[in-house]
């Protein structure tokens, strides 16, 4: 992770337990030429429209404060980290494992760089998933997201 969603995690952090939710995720990407900073939550039995608003109006001049952290305008936002969101550490991998995922490659394998199935094991490297009785072993280097998925 970068300084900026570092210090803007452990910023947000208390802030979101304040609302009863956790930090998911915090991205600072720019895209079509601007920069987007967002914070993802979320929060045992969803999140609603009313957390992220919350969150967003508390945290928002916490930010302001310490403006010499972000030296570009950007654009703020906070969500949900959504029903098809990514997994990234070992508490996302162990708190969804027997959840429908789709794993991306970098590379192709027999044609193919996407796979759907159920998350059937995992550790620090390798990621198995099981689809149509089918089981599909990935190393972690050949990787590149895994994400939750409704099918």
């Amino acid at each position: 992770m970068s300084k900026i969603t570092d210090t803007v995690m452990a910023l947000a952090g208390p802030i979101a337990q304040k609302h009863d939710c956790e930090i998911w995720e915090v991205e600072y990407v720019k895209e079509a030429g601007n920069w987007f900073l967002r914070v993802f939550v979320d929060r045992t039995g969803g999140v609603s429209i009313d957390h992220c608003e919350a969150i967003s109006r508390d945290l928002d001049p916490i930010l302001d404060e310490h403006d010499s952290l972000i030296p570009a305008s950007y654009t703020f936002e906070v969500s949900s980290a959504g029903a098809e969101r990514h997994l990234r550490g070992p508490s996302d991998f162990e708190r969804f494992e027997g959840s429908l995922v789709e794993v991306k490659l970098y590379k192709s394998r027999n044609g193919q760089k996407s796979f759907r199935g159920k998350l059937s094991q995992w550790n620090d490297d390798s990621i198995e998933i099981i689809s149509s009785d089918e089981c599909h072993h990935f190393e972690k280097q050949e990787v590149a997201g895994v994400r939750l998925r409704i099918f």
